[in-house]
């Protein structure tokens, strides 16, 4: 049975973003060797039509767009602007290591939690 899932974010600079995501307040385990799993809130997954199926995406979603922009601004983490999609609203952040990051309020409906049934 599923009972999580494990998001990779591959880096310039893995030390930087690992720091970012402590400062955001992600909780975090080492499992040796300095090398962090970081805790994430509920998670959903859509599938979308491509011609390249092995190119998948990763955003982080916000109740309040704005203030969020605002509190990476108090941190000096550079942001784009914030664009109307339809679905939600979406900006894009640069990571330490110098990736992007998306980051969404959603306005679409929110699945229910998959529950977890362990046995």
């Amino acid at each position: 049975m599923i009972n999580g899932a494990h998001i990779i974010i591959y880096s310039k600079d893995p030390e930087a973003d690992k720091l970012f995501f402590k400062e955001l307040g992600f909780p975090q385990v080492d499992v040796g060797h300095g090398w962090l799993i970081f805790g994430l809130p509920p998670a959903e997954v859509a599938v979308h039509p491509a011609d390249n199926n092995n190119v998948h995406e990763f955003y982080l979603m916000v109740d309040d767009i704005e203030a969020f922009v605002q509190q990476m601004k108090g941190k000096n983490v550079p942001c784009g602007g914030v664009s109307d999609q339809g679905w939600g609203l979406l900006v894009e952040l640069s990571l330490p290591g110098g990736g992007k990051l998306g980051v969404y309020q959603p306005r679409h409906a929110r699945p229910e939690q998959m529950k977890v049934i362990k046995g």
